[in-house]
């Protein structure tokens, strides 16, 4: 028994001795040996703030006419030559809601933004140098032209629309990056629902950056190789939120002001007006875009608890942005919307979601509002504070900014667009996995 003992003992000391001399040594953590979950706990750490690369992304941008870009923001005025970050146009003022799908206008001006020495927080670099690029960036503004020419989608400016998507294909085939990986690398701005509608199928390899995914085939747009992009939201931004009883001050339950007869999944507008119509603290009304409109929503959003985001003509809609720029909660009422950034940011964390069934279902959604409590409210509230910057668009670009988590979005969808081009190098029958 005391041969067992002194054995015990023995056993002990070595391990007391292994542990002392790996921790002083700096091989081991002593607190594995008897706090594992303290351990564990402290090493999976996922937070609710996108953690940057240090490496940017090498993007190429092909140099365009000025008809394909910046000629359609003024067409009065018939400048030609390159455009750079000296002489590149500030988005116009007065565009009204085509500032919404401005995204291409931003990502062209990040890469043309003239960086001061090696800035670590950007998250696309241009090159000069094609060879060295991770991706090409085609500088068409597709959702201006279509904005721009034939916006009826009927009249006879629409050709014009149509030609320039002809031609930027022209110039596409001809490029020697183009046929290498039949435009898997390159990234192509298609954020309207309508934009690039003659020719997309020709572009349906490249990754592209879409509002959602309502009027693309699968075959054309898809989760997988494309980018998900938020509207540039066209109320102020609400820089100035300190109320100390932010959950007092907003006085209304419920807002929604904007279009209720809508096609496709926003047919749940007019219902939702049936349905949410009575309440003394819900405000939904029937309203058209335009200065003093925006201005009113914009006050009202910035005096309601919760911002109703219902689906419009597609899954999305630019009210879900203009509320995170009031630091409203959105309440998202759209079966198929696909989310900006969702791989980085939980959404449920800042957002209430109700199916459309659930949404129809007479006081349901306005019960569950009402009881959900105080300090919930205040912590989405405060998430709504601290990740709105990401959906912000400017020139300069800044750290974490829209522009810049959609570059780093396109990064993350380098390893399937390299899987794509080195399958298809191999592959004697491209699409036999679909046939299975």
């Amino acid at each position: 028994m005391k041969t067992i003992w002194k054995g015990a003992i023995s056993m002990l000391f070595i391990v007391v001795l292994l542990i002392t001399y790996t921790a002083f040594t700096g091989t081991v953590d002593p607190r594995s040996y008897f706090f594992p979950l303290l351990q564990q706990s402290q090493q999976v750490n996922f937070s609710s703030a996108p953690c940057y690369s240090q490496v940017p992304l090498k993007v190429y941008m092909y140099e365009l006419p000025r008809r394909f870009h910046v000629g359609m923001m003024n067409r009065r005025r018939s400048e030609e030559g390159t455009v750079n970050a000296r002489n590149l146009p500030p988005w116009p003022r007065n565009s009204g809601l085509k500032k919404q799908h401005s995204v291409e206008y931003w990502m062209m001006a990040s890469l043309l933004y003239e960086w001061s020495g090696n800035d670590e927080n950007r998250e696309a670099v241009r090159v000069l140098d094609p060879v060295i690029a991770d991706v090409f960036f085609v500088p068409f503004f597709s959702s201006l032209s279509f904005n721009t020419h034939g916006h009826n989608m009927t009249d006879p400016a629409t050709e014009f629309d149509r030609q320039l998507q002809v031609d930027v294909m022209k110039f596409l085939r001809q490029s020697s990056y183009w046929q290498t990986n039949q435009g898997r690398d390159h990234v192509i701005p298609m954020h309207h629902p309508n934009a690039f509608r003659f020719l997309r199928d020709q572009i349906n390899s490249s990754i592209l950056i879409v509002a959602d995914f309502g009027r693309y085939s699968r075959i054309v747009s898809n989760l997988t190789k494309d980018v998900v992009a938020p509207y540039v939201h066209v109320v102020d931004s609400f820089t100035d939120d300190f109320s100390p009883n932010p959950y007092e001050t907003r006085t209304t339950l419920l807002f929604f002001r904007g279009r209720t007869a809508r096609k496709d999944e926003g047919i749940v507008r007019a219902k939702l007006k049936k349905i949410l119509v009575g309440y003394e603290d819900v405000h939904y009304e029937n309203s058209y875009a335009n200065d003093e409109s925006i201005k009113v929503s914009s006050e009202g959003m910035r005096l309601s608890k919760f911002c109703l985001t219902p689906a419009g003509d597609t899954p999305s809609s630019n009210r879900l942005f203009d509320a995170i720029a009031s630091h409203c909660v959105p309440v998202i009422v759209s079966d198929q919307i696909e989310l900006p950034f969702e791989d980085e940011l939980d959404y449920t964390k800042f957002s209430i979601f109700f199916s459309v069934k659930e949404a129809l279902i007479p006081g349901y959604m306005v019960n569950q509002l009402r009881q959900l409590p105080k300090e919930k409210w205040l912590e989405m509230w405060k998430q709504l504070v601290k990740i709105s910057h990401h959906f912000e668009y400017q020139y300069p670009p800044k750290e974490g900014d829209a522009v810049n988590m959609i570059w780093r979005q396109v990064k993350h969808k380098l390893n399937a667009m390299k899987l794509a081009v080195h399958r298809n190098r191999r592959l004697k029958i491209p699409d036999w996995w679909g046939r299975r």
